[in-house]
């Protein structure tokens, strides 16, 4: 059994373990990562950890964090408020709202899960308080995202034009982004029914204060396989005595001890503006961004601090960065150029490309998007030149889909963020949601995309 092999076996059996047992798989990661990387590919502690994902790890933090200061002092539920007058009470549109303005983003610049990252807490707080099903929310959003994300002026989009043009291929930069956009949107389109958006429409409109669902608490102990201890539970505590009943979203939680101002809303909308701002249109790092940001509210309302501490998502984070840190072993090792390279080495021009479509979706559902692209689509070089040259475009619209539709993965930035901000919900049956429906877009995309832009 060659190293490759003994680096992707071990994946395979973290989710059979995570599955049959309430264990947290980034705990399995990271063991999985220190016992591969040090006796089967020699590396030492520091190279092993060379892979974790500071930057995620520092983003996912920061936002929840943020976040969970915003819901407490009432800026999340008064944003909602905003959201239904906007709409005149049409909540069936918010879902769109949602998707258009993540797209939007991207499109002219911002990364994905910044975008995510900020309309993310704001949608599925909505949700929570409007009876929307959460993970269509936070769907719309990560698709919205992934609609704008081949612009000519995106982030994604500059990339891969680039790699293109460096491989000397064919290159259509309206036929990528029509197609991320064309494929993200029929899938939202499919979602929003599924998940019933045809009922929201038959709702049609609500009063400012009408049929609204009960909120449940965030700030809550954690249960099953990602126990705490007592420092959750007594945040929980902490959070029930600061939460201010009228203006929170945490209505039920009664007290007499704090109450947040309007005053305090308005500088809190200000700094999530300022985060859009710093982060979108000065390429500010968001995680160092957001906790900056919330540093500032916490001097405001320091009995807010303990509380929001609690309601980080720390059992997601666990499992994000250690399967992350577990890839990059994988990275390093040369499993995911090996992978990469045995498949397109085959003699069918049209299934190598079948193929890399799936190493792509794969592979950029646990690392890094424009990763994925930028090493896969030189491997196509060989294949799509001479009497094959016309497929082309079609290759490269149909890897830049299949390479970042996958990012509603839990496992990817985007889905983790997604689960961190789940409200409404537990949280262990929304990751298992996000996680089957990650594995079937994993499936079924690049099929999808290589018969639409390949085959046909």
């Amino acid at each position: 059994m060659t190293t490759h092999w003994m680096s992707i076996l071990p994946l395979g059996a973290m989710f059979v373990v995570a599955t049959a047992l309430p264990i947290n798989m980034g705990v399995l990661a990271f063991v999985g990562a220190f016992l591969v990387g040090t006796l089967v590919a020699g590396m030492s502690a520091k190279a092993i950890m060379a892979g974790f994902p500071a930057e995620l790890f520092l983003t996912l933090a920061g936002i929840t964090y943020l976040f969970a200061l915003a819901q407490n002092n009432g800026t999340i539920d008064w944003l909602v408020r905003l959201a239904v007058r906007a709409v005149r009470g049409r909540i069936a549109a918010i879902p769109w709202i949602m998707f258009l303005v993540a797209a939007l983003l991207t499109s002219v610049g911002a990364v994905s899960p910044a975008a995510v990252a900020i309309i993310a807490p704001i949608a599925l707080g909505f949700a929570a308080r409007h009876g929307i099903h959460p993970l269509m929310m936070g769907l719309m959003v990560i698709h919205g995202a992934q609609a704008g994300g081949f612009s000519p002026m995106s982030i994604y989009g500059g990339i891969t034009n680039k790699i293109v043009a460096k491989a000397g291929l064919p290159l259509s930069e309206v036929t990528t982004m029509l197609a991320s956009f064309g494929v993200n949107f029929a899938v939202a389109l499919g979602l929003f029914v599924a998940l019933g958006g045809l009922k929201l429409m038959r709702r049609g409109r609500v009063e400012e204060e009408g049929e609204l669902a009960p909120i449940p608490p965030v700030a809550r102990p954690q249960g099953g396989p990602q126990v705490f201890g007592g420092a959750e539970a007594e945040s929980y505590g902490e959070g029930r005595r600061v939460a201010a009943s009228r203006s929170s979203m945490l209505g039920q939680v009664q007290t007499q001890t704090f109450q947040a101002t309007s005053v305090h809303q308005v500088i809190t909308a200000l700094g999530l503006v300022l985060l859009a701002v710093l982060t979108l249109g000065y390429k500010l790092d968001i995680g160092f961004v957001s906790i900056t940001i919330g540093l500032v509210l916490s001097l405001m309302q320091p009995r807010l601090q303990k509380s929001a501490l609690g309601q980080v998502s720390w059992p997601e984070i666990m499992l994000i960065v250690g399967v992350s840190t577990y890839v990059g072993v994988m990275e390093k090792m040369g499993t995911i150029d090996y992978v990469g390279h045995s498949v397109a080495n085959l003699t069918s021009p049209l299934m190598a490309a079948l193929l890399l479509c799936f190493v792509g979706a794969v592979v950029s559902a646990f690392a890094s998007s424009t990763a994925v692209l930028g090493s896969l689509i030189p491997l196509g070089v060989p294949f799509l030149t001479g009497d094959n040259a016309g497929m082309a475009i079609g290759f490269i619209a149909a890897m830049a889909v299949s390479s970042t539709i996958v990012d509603v993965s839990p496992f990817s930035t985007n889905g983790a963020l997604v689960l961190a901000n789940a409200k409404g919900m537990d949280r262990d049956r929304f990751f298992r949601m996000l996680l089957l429906y990650g594995a079937a877009v994993t499936v079924i995309a690049p099929i999808v995309v290589w018969s639409l832009f390949v085959l046909l």
